[in-house]
Protein backbone atom coordinates (compact mmCIF):
# COMPACT_ATOMS: atom_id res chain seq x y z
CA UNK A 1 0.00 0.00 0.00
CA UNK A 2 2.85 2.40 0.83
CA UNK A 3 4.46 1.57 -2.48
CA UNK A 4 1.22 2.19 -4.36
CA UNK A 5 0.68 5.51 -2.56
CA UNK A 6 4.22 6.64 -3.35
CA UNK A 7 3.74 5.65 -7.00
CA UNK A 8 0.53 7.67 -7.21
CA UNK A 9 2.25 10.73 -5.72
CA UNK A 10 5.09 10.42 -8.22
CA UNK A 11 2.71 10.15 -11.19
CA UNK A 12 0.59 13.06 -9.96
CA UNK A 13 3.55 15.45 -9.75
CA UNK A 14 4.35 15.45 -13.50
CA UNK A 15 0.64 15.80 -14.28
CA UNK A 16 0.31 18.79 -11.94
CA UNK A 17 3.47 20.36 -13.31
CA UNK A 18 2.22 19.86 -16.85
CA UNK A 19 -1.13 21.47 -16.04
CA UNK A 20 0.59 24.41 -14.32
CA UNK A 21 2.85 24.90 -17.33
CA UNK A 22 -0.16 24.81 -19.68
CA UNK A 23 -2.05 27.38 -17.59
CA UNK A 24 0.96 29.72 -17.45
CA UNK A 25 1.50 29.33 -21.20
CA UNK A 26 -2.17 30.11 -21.86
CA UNK A 27 -2.08 33.21 -19.63
CA UNK A 28 1.01 34.62 -21.34
CA UNK A 29 -0.43 33.71 -24.75
CA UNK A 30 -3.55 35.76 -23.99
CA UNK A 31 -1.42 38.68 -22.73
CA UNK A 32 0.76 38.49 -25.83
CA UNK A 33 -2.26 38.50 -28.15
CA UNK A 34 -3.74 41.51 -26.28
CA UNK A 35 -0.44 43.41 -26.58
CA UNK A 36 -0.14 42.42 -30.23
CA UNK A 37 -3.69 43.64 -31.03
CA UNK A 38 -3.02 46.90 -29.20
CA UNK A 39 0.22 47.29 -31.14
CA UNK A 40 -1.52 46.70 -34.48
CA UNK A 41 -4.30 49.13 -33.60
CA UNK A 42 -1.91 51.90 -32.64
CA UNK A 43 0.48 51.27 -35.50
CA UNK A 44 -2.40 51.49 -38.00
CA UNK A 45 -3.33 54.89 -36.58
CA UNK A 46 0.25 56.15 -36.80
CA UNK A 47 0.76 54.81 -40.34
CA UNK A 48 -2.53 56.35 -41.49
CA UNK A 49 -1.23 59.69 -40.23
CA UNK A 50 2.10 59.10 -41.95
CA UNK A 51 0.65 58.21 -45.37
CA UNK A 52 -2.08 60.88 -45.34
CA UNK A 53 0.01 63.84 -44.10
CA UNK A 54 2.47 65.08 -46.78
CA UNK A 55 4.45 67.23 -44.31
CA UNK A 56 5.06 64.10 -42.21
CA UNK A 57 6.05 61.96 -45.19
CA UNK A 58 8.61 64.56 -46.30
CA UNK A 59 10.53 64.41 -43.02
CA UNK A 60 13.47 61.97 -42.86
CA UNK A 61 12.88 61.45 -39.14
CA UNK A 62 9.39 60.11 -39.74
CA UNK A 63 10.51 58.04 -42.74
CA UNK A 64 12.86 56.10 -40.44
CA UNK A 65 10.13 55.87 -37.81
CA UNK A 66 7.55 54.48 -40.28
CA UNK A 67 10.13 51.97 -41.51
CA UNK A 68 10.78 50.81 -37.94
CA UNK A 69 7.04 50.35 -37.32
CA UNK A 70 6.59 48.29 -40.49
CA UNK A 71 9.71 46.25 -39.66
CA UNK A 72 8.52 45.62 -36.09
CA UNK A 73 5.10 44.56 -37.36
CA UNK A 74 6.74 41.99 -39.61
CA UNK A 75 8.92 40.75 -36.77
CA UNK A 76 6.13 40.46 -34.21
CA UNK A 77 3.80 38.71 -36.69
CA UNK A 78 6.41 36.12 -37.66
CA UNK A 79 7.73 35.85 -34.11
CA UNK A 80 4.24 35.17 -32.76
CA UNK A 81 3.77 32.47 -35.38
CA UNK A 82 7.08 30.83 -34.42
CA UNK A 83 6.27 31.05 -30.71
CA UNK A 84 2.94 29.30 -31.29
CA UNK A 85 4.41 26.71 -33.65
CA UNK A 86 7.45 26.08 -31.46
CA UNK A 87 6.32 22.71 -30.05
CA UNK A 88 3.59 21.17 -32.18
CA UNK A 89 3.47 22.51 -35.76
CA UNK A 90 5.52 20.75 -38.44
CA UNK A 91 6.41 23.00 -41.36
CA UNK A 92 8.33 22.24 -44.60
CA UNK A 93 11.99 23.02 -43.99
CA UNK A 94 12.25 25.43 -46.93
CA UNK A 95 9.28 27.54 -45.73
CA UNK A 96 10.46 27.40 -42.12
CA UNK A 97 13.96 28.54 -43.05
CA UNK A 98 12.58 31.42 -45.14
CA UNK A 99 10.46 32.55 -42.16
CA UNK A 100 13.48 32.31 -39.86
CA UNK A 101 15.61 34.36 -42.27
CA UNK A 102 13.03 37.16 -42.39
CA UNK A 103 12.49 37.01 -38.62
CA UNK A 104 16.19 37.18 -37.72
CA UNK A 105 16.77 39.93 -40.29
CA UNK A 106 13.95 42.09 -38.94
CA UNK A 107 15.28 41.47 -35.42
CA UNK A 108 18.70 42.86 -36.45
CA UNK A 109 17.17 45.76 -38.37
CA UNK A 110 15.54 47.18 -35.20
CA UNK A 111 18.77 48.21 -33.39
CA UNK A 112 20.26 49.49 -36.67
CA UNK A 113 17.18 51.65 -37.18
CA UNK A 114 17.45 52.91 -33.59
CA UNK A 115 21.04 53.96 -34.27
CA UNK A 116 20.00 55.75 -37.48
CA UNK A 117 17.22 57.62 -35.65
CA UNK A 118 19.59 58.61 -32.85
CA UNK A 119 22.12 59.92 -35.38
CA UNK A 120 19.34 61.86 -37.08
CA UNK A 121 18.55 63.59 -33.78
CA UNK A 122 22.26 64.30 -33.33
CA UNK A 123 22.46 66.03 -36.72
CA UNK A 124 19.25 67.98 -36.06
CA UNK A 125 20.53 69.36 -32.74
CA UNK A 126 24.27 69.69 -33.32
CA UNK A 127 24.22 70.77 -36.99
CA UNK A 128 20.87 72.54 -37.47
CA UNK A 129 22.11 74.66 -40.41
CA UNK A 130 23.30 71.58 -42.35
CA UNK A 131 20.46 69.30 -41.26
CA UNK A 132 18.37 69.72 -44.40
CA UNK A 133 21.41 68.98 -46.53
CA UNK A 134 22.34 65.79 -44.62
CA UNK A 135 18.90 64.39 -43.79
CA UNK A 136 16.76 64.18 -46.90
CA UNK A 137 13.99 61.70 -47.68
CA UNK A 138 16.03 60.17 -50.52
CA UNK A 139 19.01 59.59 -48.22
CA UNK A 140 16.68 58.04 -45.64
CA UNK A 141 15.63 55.48 -48.23
CA UNK A 142 19.28 54.71 -48.98
CA UNK A 143 19.91 54.28 -45.25
CA UNK A 144 17.00 51.84 -45.02
CA UNK A 145 18.38 49.81 -47.96
CA UNK A 146 21.82 49.74 -46.30
CA UNK A 147 20.27 48.63 -43.01
CA UNK A 148 18.52 45.70 -44.69
CA UNK A 149 21.64 44.65 -46.59
CA UNK A 150 23.60 44.74 -43.34
CA UNK A 151 20.89 42.70 -41.60
CA UNK A 152 20.88 40.08 -44.38
CA UNK A 153 24.64 39.51 -44.48
CA UNK A 154 24.75 36.96 -41.59
CA UNK A 155 21.88 35.02 -43.18
CA UNK A 156 23.74 34.88 -46.49
CA UNK A 157 26.74 33.38 -44.68
CA UNK A 158 24.43 30.95 -42.86
CA UNK A 159 22.85 29.83 -46.16
CA UNK A 160 26.29 29.10 -47.60
CA UNK A 161 27.30 27.02 -44.56
CA UNK A 162 23.97 25.19 -44.43
CA UNK A 163 23.85 24.38 -48.15
CA UNK A 164 27.30 22.77 -48.02
CA UNK A 165 26.57 20.75 -44.85
CA UNK A 166 23.13 19.14 -45.28
CA UNK A 167 21.79 16.50 -47.64
CA UNK A 168 19.93 17.43 -50.81
CA UNK A 169 16.57 16.26 -49.46
CA UNK A 170 16.90 18.24 -46.21
CA UNK A 171 14.72 21.15 -47.33
CA UNK A 172 11.99 18.82 -48.62
CA UNK A 173 11.22 17.32 -45.20
CA UNK A 174 8.89 18.74 -42.54
CA UNK A 175 10.13 19.66 -39.07
CA UNK A 176 9.39 21.75 -36.00
CA UNK A 177 10.00 25.36 -37.01
CA UNK A 178 12.77 26.52 -34.69
CA UNK A 179 16.30 27.80 -35.17
CA UNK A 180 17.96 24.77 -33.58
CA UNK A 181 16.82 22.51 -36.43
CA UNK A 182 19.11 24.39 -38.85
CA UNK A 183 22.23 24.54 -36.68
CA UNK A 184 24.40 21.83 -38.22
CA UNK A 185 27.85 23.42 -37.86
CA UNK A 186 29.48 25.15 -34.84
CA UNK A 187 30.50 28.04 -37.10
CA UNK A 188 26.81 28.99 -37.43
CA UNK A 189 26.61 29.75 -33.71
CA UNK A 190 29.83 31.72 -34.00
CA UNK A 191 28.40 33.82 -36.84
CA UNK A 192 25.17 34.47 -34.91
CA UNK A 193 26.92 35.40 -31.66
CA UNK A 194 29.55 37.59 -33.31
CA UNK A 195 26.97 39.40 -35.44
CA UNK A 196 24.53 39.98 -32.59
CA UNK A 197 27.06 41.12 -29.99
CA UNK A 198 29.04 43.20 -32.51
CA UNK A 199 25.90 44.91 -33.78
CA UNK A 200 24.63 45.74 -30.30
CA UNK A 201 28.02 47.12 -29.23
CA UNK A 202 28.22 49.39 -32.28
CA UNK A 203 24.61 50.56 -31.84
CA UNK A 204 25.16 51.15 -28.13
CA UNK A 205 28.25 53.23 -28.91
CA UNK A 206 26.30 55.29 -31.50
CA UNK A 207 23.44 55.93 -29.05
CA UNK A 208 25.81 56.81 -26.20
CA UNK A 209 27.78 59.16 -28.44
CA UNK A 210 24.66 60.95 -29.69
CA UNK A 211 23.21 61.22 -26.17
CA UNK A 212 26.38 62.84 -24.78
CA UNK A 213 26.60 65.29 -27.67
CA UNK A 214 22.91 66.21 -27.51
CA UNK A 215 22.94 66.70 -23.73
CA UNK A 216 26.01 68.93 -23.96
CA UNK A 217 24.02 71.18 -26.28
CA UNK A 218 21.07 71.02 -23.87
CA UNK A 219 23.28 72.16 -20.97
CA UNK A 220 24.49 75.12 -23.01
CA UNK A 221 20.93 76.23 -23.72
CA UNK A 222 20.05 75.89 -20.04
CA UNK A 223 16.37 75.11 -20.72
CA UNK A 224 14.71 71.89 -19.64
CA UNK A 225 12.07 72.33 -22.36
CA UNK A 226 14.52 72.95 -25.22
CA UNK A 227 14.54 70.77 -28.35
CA UNK A 228 17.95 69.43 -27.31
CA UNK A 229 16.55 68.22 -23.98
CA UNK A 230 13.61 66.54 -25.72
CA UNK A 231 15.99 64.92 -28.20
CA UNK A 232 18.13 63.68 -25.30
CA UNK A 233 15.13 62.03 -23.67
CA UNK A 234 14.17 60.42 -26.97
CA UNK A 235 17.68 59.02 -27.39
CA UNK A 236 17.52 57.63 -23.84
CA UNK A 237 14.28 55.84 -24.70
CA UNK A 238 16.07 54.34 -27.70
CA UNK A 239 18.81 53.21 -25.31
CA UNK A 240 16.19 51.53 -23.10
CA UNK A 241 14.82 49.71 -26.15
CA UNK A 242 18.35 48.57 -26.99
CA UNK A 243 18.85 47.39 -23.39
CA UNK A 244 15.78 45.18 -23.66
CA UNK A 245 17.18 43.74 -26.90
CA UNK A 246 20.43 42.95 -25.08
CA UNK A 247 18.57 41.28 -22.20
CA UNK A 248 16.86 39.05 -24.78
CA UNK A 249 20.23 37.26 -25.07
CA UNK A 250 19.27 35.43 -21.86
CA UNK A 251 16.18 33.94 -23.52
CA UNK A 252 18.07 30.79 -24.57
CA UNK A 253 19.07 30.05 -20.96
CA UNK A 254 15.64 30.79 -19.49
CA UNK A 255 13.90 28.67 -22.13
CA UNK A 256 16.29 25.80 -21.38
CA UNK A 257 15.58 25.73 -17.63
CA UNK A 258 12.20 27.42 -17.37
CA UNK A 259 9.96 25.14 -19.38
CA UNK A 260 7.91 25.60 -22.53
CA UNK A 261 5.97 28.56 -21.18
CA UNK A 262 9.21 30.60 -21.07
CA UNK A 263 9.03 30.88 -24.87
CA UNK A 264 5.88 32.99 -24.54
CA UNK A 265 7.27 34.88 -21.50
CA UNK A 266 10.45 35.85 -23.37
CA UNK A 267 8.50 36.80 -26.48
CA UNK A 268 6.16 39.04 -24.46
CA UNK A 269 8.77 40.72 -22.23
CA UNK A 270 11.82 41.00 -24.48
CA UNK A 271 10.34 41.05 -27.98
CA UNK A 272 6.93 42.72 -27.69
CA UNK A 273 7.63 45.35 -25.02
CA UNK A 274 10.59 47.08 -26.78
CA UNK A 275 8.59 47.30 -29.99
CA UNK A 276 5.46 48.52 -28.23
CA UNK A 277 7.53 51.47 -26.99
CA UNK A 278 8.26 52.67 -30.54
CA UNK A 279 4.78 53.94 -31.46
CA UNK A 280 4.32 55.30 -27.93
CA UNK A 281 7.55 57.31 -28.12
CA UNK A 282 6.63 59.09 -31.33
CA UNK A 283 2.88 58.67 -31.45
CA UNK A 284 2.22 60.24 -28.06
CA UNK A 285 5.32 62.30 -27.29
CA UNK A 286 5.79 63.78 -30.75
CA UNK A 287 3.80 67.00 -31.19
CA UNK A 288 3.22 66.50 -34.94
CA UNK A 289 1.79 63.00 -34.57
CA UNK A 290 -0.17 63.93 -31.46
CA UNK A 291 -1.80 66.85 -33.25
CA UNK A 292 -2.61 64.78 -36.35
CA UNK A 293 -4.06 61.93 -34.27
CA UNK A 294 -6.17 64.38 -32.27
CA UNK A 295 -7.47 65.99 -35.47
CA UNK A 296 -8.20 62.59 -37.00
CA UNK A 297 -10.24 61.41 -34.01
CA UNK A 298 -12.05 64.74 -33.69
CA UNK A 299 -13.03 64.49 -37.37
CA UNK A 300 -14.31 60.93 -36.88
CA UNK A 301 -16.32 61.95 -33.80
CA UNK A 302 -17.74 64.97 -35.64
CA UNK A 303 -18.80 62.83 -38.61
CA UNK A 304 -20.45 60.30 -36.32
CA UNK A 305 -22.37 63.01 -34.46
CA UNK A 306 -23.58 64.46 -37.78
CA UNK A 307 -24.78 61.04 -38.93
CA UNK A 308 -26.71 60.51 -35.67
CA UNK A 309 -28.41 63.89 -36.10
Amino acid sequence: MNTTGSYNNVTQMPINNSRTSEIITLVFLILTLICFCFFLYFICIVLIVYFTAPHVRDNSRYVLFAHMLINDTMYLSLGLFLALAYQFLYVPASICYFILVITTTTFRVTPYNLAAMALERYLAICYPLRYLMFCTVQRSYFVIIAIWLLGLLPNIADVIVLSTSVKKNFFSQSLLCKQEEFLVQPVQNTIRSFTFIGSLVLVAFAILFTYIKVMLIAQKTGSGQSSASKAGRTVMLHAFQLLLCIVSLTSTITELYGGNYMVMVNFLVFMCVPRLLSPLIYGIRDEVFRKCIRNMFSTICRDQSVQHK
